[in-house]
Parts: structure tokens; C-alpha cells; sequence
């Protein structure tokens, strides 16, 4: 199973009593745009303009640090919650919905998912997955089937007990996850090898009851994509579950800038149900970790990311230049699309050209194009990058002929992802923390960092892992094996915790 959320895709199979020994399913989790709406408008530095207020629903009196204005985005070094909450809302993504715990995606945040859609859903189209649509409401009695699966989902599941009027002969589950509808659909639909492989996408809401939300991470009900496929034989399976996780891998690094840890979950951290976890691990700006995506191999338990890429502000003082500065706007607006570069005029009247700037910064919009009177004369416009502030970001005097105009923005929205995922990986490394002993575990840990060290107490390959040492870690840090990553570093190993020799280091961080 894989799932995508909003800020995820499923595979999955529990085939009946007949097939129990040839079928088996991977099963892929979800990519959270939490992540990806951080990467967009993960800089703190903004330009000296009028700001656009904060939406009164996403203020908060005791939210903000009291030195920081209202009304204002406080600065990310400062408090990283507010600064992340800040954003979301000026940058207009999402709004609190009227129950607790639920938001409201707004269209600039929903374009977002869109665009997220629109990529994954080619890749796995390649890869053999064909969309289909699930019931959101399950019947209790499939949750029950599966005693890890319900065990692990029971405190989140949302119940609906009565239906027109009446009590329900059977309690309904509100989709919290599809692998038990889609099971109990494959075993309807598999009645020999011959059928194999079915490879089904779902692109769907799902609720979990969450009792601490943070809008886009953790929210009661979220959006996300899940896939379920079976197949004939463990090895078909295990192939999927790598293969999708790498499609994840990727988006993450090529369209969204952020340079994800890409390895095998503990068995205490895999999916409820699932014989092995494989996931994608991202660092926030506060240096918590953030499971971005993960790709589950149930074996037989279970039968670019920018919506806009330019933005151009047209700037005139005079009325008699209004319309050849717009005209000019237009023109470079068509070229630009010409090109399949997506790109918006800004031509609104009430704001100021700097408050314009600001705004669509908080937006993410990588870069930015100035046309003003003297532009218009020149036959140029002035091309700025968001990633770089100031001076140093802009490019004066960069002509309007179409095939300059053109390679000088790709090769600028080129730059600027480079720079993104540069950056992000600095930060990452620079917060990941190799450790040889418990004691250097928990001091990196106490720091807010990634821990990285030998372990072999606890492997999802094992037949009878014990998560004793691993559940030590998390009471007295509060910390979690993230993954054992793909990339492993080569030579003999000690595991810091027991002393017995291991085969894989595997990375610890507090999570959200």
C-alpha cells in the first residue's frame, strides 16, 4: 500500500483462506504537504513592505512572542510554530474549520495539492496503477478482522452509531485508511494468479481523531491518495513497495526541494498490520522529524511542486501609464506560457508594488518579474529571485525577446530549486549528530537533533524483534527510530545500546 496525504498512496491484500500462501501486496503511505508548503515559504527574511494582515480566525494573543507586531510574520528564529502558523495564514493556504481540529484548505493551498496530483498521478499511471473510488464509510466488523490493525487504530477512529433516524445494525467506520475495504474487494475479485497483479490508485478524504492537530501535519480529517496493489508472490510485492517508495523519494528531492532519509521503519514504528514499513523521513525548520511518505509491505496480513512558477508585478505611478505598462505585462505573460511556465499578473489596484512583493514571497512563488515605464521603453524587465533577497536577487535590464526571456526565467526557476534543496541540505546534515553511546544519543537529542548511530535491537526483518531498548529510548528522550536508511555506511558495527555487533545504523529524532 503507498499513500500521499495533503500534506499519501496505500497498496494492500488480504486475500481469502485459498490464496493466503501465492498473494501478497506492498502497501505505500502518505506524502504530507506539510512539508512541501515549508519548503515553499521556508524563508525567514522578508523585504521591508507593507505586510498583508493575519485573517482574525489565525490570531492568537498568546500565540505570538509579545515583541513581535500584530499582524506580522515573526521571524522563524524566533518562535518556529508561530512563524509556520503565520505563513499558512498570510500566504492564505488554510483556515481553521468551525470543529475542532478540521481546516479549511484554501485555494492557493489547494492548488498546491493539485499540482501535487497532477505530478504523482503520471508516475504512477507509468507504473501500472489505474484510479478507482472507495466507500468512506466501512463496516466495523472489517476494522475487527485484523486485531494489529484495529489495535493500532482504535483511539483514532471516528464512529457513526446512527443513520436516518435509526441505530445502525452495525457500527460504520469513517475512512481512516482503505486497506480493509480494498481487501475485502480483491478477495471478490482474485480468483486465481490469473488475475494478478492489480495495481489500484484512490486519490480520497480520511478522518482520524487526532487529539493534538497542527494545521496541514496533523489535522482530524486531511486529504491524501493511497494505492493498493496484490500480487502473485512475496518477491513481486517487496519490488513494489521499493519501487513506489522511490517515486516518493524523488517528488520529494526534484519537485519539492527537500532532501529526505530514505529507509526501513523499526518494528515497533511499522504500519499496524504491515510485515515491514519503508518510509521517507524530512526534517522541519524546528529540526522535528516528519514522516513524508511511506510504502508498507503487508505480505499477507491484509487481503514540481510550485503552482505558480512567476509572478509578474506591473508598477506605474502616472494614469497615462497604466495601459502600456499592463499591455507589456500581458505580452510577457503569453510568452512566458508559451514556454508551459506558469505564470500569474498581479494588476490589482489596491496594493502597493510592496506589498505585492512580500505577499507573493510568503506564497512561494519562486520568482518575480518587475515591468515598469522604463522597462516598457527599454524593451526589458527585471527579473527577481526569491531565494536571494535583495539586490543580489534581482536581474536588471533582462530583454523581452521570447527565446531570452524564456531561457533566462527556466534557467532562474532552475537555480532557485537547486538552491532550495542546497540549503535544506545543509540543514539536514548539519543537525544529524553520529553517536557511538547512549549518553551522545540523548545530549544530541536534548539539542533538538537527529541522532545517527549502530543498533540491532530492534529490525523489521526479524522473526521476533524486541522493541525493549528501542520503547527505553523513547521514555527517557522522547525520541523514535525514524528509519534505517537505504545508504548505509560500510565496515563493522556496534550496536551503542547492547554491544552485540549490528548490521545498520539507524537515525533517532522526536517527530510531530
Amino acid at each position: 500500500m503507498v499513500a500521499l496525504c495533503l500534506p499519501s498512496l496505500h497498496l494492500f491484500f488480504y486475500p481469502s483462506s485459498s490464496f493466503r500462501s501465492s498473494f501478497y501486496s506492498p502497501y505505500k503511505t502518505p506524502i504530507s504537504l506539510p512539508k512541501l508548503c515549508a519548503s515553499l515559504i521556508a524563508r525567514e527574511e522578508v523585504p521591508e513592505a507593507e505586510e498583508p494582515p493575519l485573517p482574525s480566525s489565525l490570531r492568537g494573543v498568546d500565540r505570538k512572542p509579545s515583541s513581535i507586531p500584530e499582524g506580522a510574520v515573526t521571524p522563524l528564529s524566533v518562535d518556529f510554530n508561530a512563524w509556520y502558523l503565520d505563513v499558512i495564514a498570510k500566504a492564505e493556504l488554510a483556515d481553521y474549520g468551525p470543529v475542532r481540529g478540521t481546516m479549511v484548505i484554501r485555494p492557493y493551498g489547494y492548488a498546491i495539492w493539485e499540482a501535487i496530483q497532477e505530478y504523482l498521478n503520471a508516475k504512477f499511471k507509468e507504473t501500472g496503477h489505474s484510479n478507482m473510488y472507495f466507500p468512506q464509510f466501512i463496516p466495523y466488523s472489517f476494522i475487527e478482522k485484523e486485531a494489529s490493525h484495529v489495535e493500532g487504530f482504535s483511539p483514532e477512529l471516528a464512529v457513526v452509531t446512527i443513520g436516518g433516524g435509526k441505530e445502525l445494525e452495525e457500527k460504520l467506520v469513517v475512512r481512516p485508511t482503505s486497506e480493509t475495504i480494498v481487501n475485502h474487494m480483491f478477495t471478490q475479485w482474485i480468483q486465481s494468479y490469473r488475475d494478478l497483479p492489480i495495481m489500484i490508485n484512490q486519490w480520497a478524504n480520511v478522518t482520524r481523531w487526532e487529539m493534538r492537530t497542527k494545521p496541514f501535519i496533523r489535522t482530524l480529517e486531511f486529504l491524501w491518495q493511497e494505492g493498493h496493489t496484490a500480487h502473485a508472490t512475496a518477491e513481486e510485492a517487496e519490488k513494489e513497495a521499493l519501487q513506489m517508495i522511490d517515486v516518493y523519494k524523488k517528488f520529494a528531492y526534484e519537485q519539492a526541494a527537500i532532501p529526505v532519509i530514505a529507509g526501513r521503519k523499526s518494528k515497533a514504528e511499522t504500519f499496524a498490520g504491515a510485515s515491514c514499513t519503508y518510509t521517507i523521513e524530512a526534517m522541519m525548520g524546528d529540526r522535528k522529524a516528519l514522516q513524508a511518505g511511506t510504502s508498507h509491505n503487508l505480505g499477507q496480513n491484509f487481503s514540481r511542486a510550485f503552482e505558480t512558477q512567476v509572478v509578474i508585478v506591473p508598477i506605474w505611478k502616472k494614469g497615462n501609464e497604466r495601459i502600456g505598462v499592463l499591455s507589456t505585462a500581458a505580452s510577457v505573460e503569453q510568452i512566458l506560457k508559451s514556454a508551459e511556465i506558469k505564470v500569474k499578473i498581479d494588476n490589482s489596484e489596491q496594493r502597493t508594488p510592496g506589498w505585492k512583493f512580500n505577499f507573493w514571497e510568503m506564497k512561494g512563488v519562486p520568482v518575480r518579474i518587475e515591468i515598469g515605464p522604463r522597462d516598457v521603453a527599454n524593451g526589458s524587465v527585471v527579473v527577481s529571485r526569491r531565494d536571494v533577497p535583495g539586490k543580489l536577487g534581482k536581474d536588471l535590464g533582462i530583454s523581452m525577446e521570447p527565446s531570452v526571456l524564456i531561457a533566462h526565467v527556466k534557467s532562474t526557476l532552475e537555480d532557485v530549486q537547486a538552491s532550495l534543496l542546497r540549503r535544506a541540505t545543509l540543514f539536514r546534515d548539519r543537525n544529524i549528530v553520529d553517536v557511538s553511546s547512549y549518553e551522545e544519543l540523548k545530549e544530541a537529542i536534548s539539542q533538538g537533533k537527529w541522532a545517527r548511530g549502530p543498533w540491532s535491537a530492534s529490525l523489521c526483518h526479524l522473526d521476533n524483534p524486541s522493541d525493549v531498548e528501542e520503547q527505553k529510548v523513547k521514555e527517557e528522550t522522547g525520541a523514535t527510530i525514524r528509519c534505517f536508511p537505504f545508504d548505509q555506511p560500510e565496515g563493522s558495527k556496534v550496536c551503542f545500546m547492547t554491544g552485540n555487533p549490528a548490521e545498520q545504523v539507524a537515525i533517532f529524532a522526536r517527530s510531530y
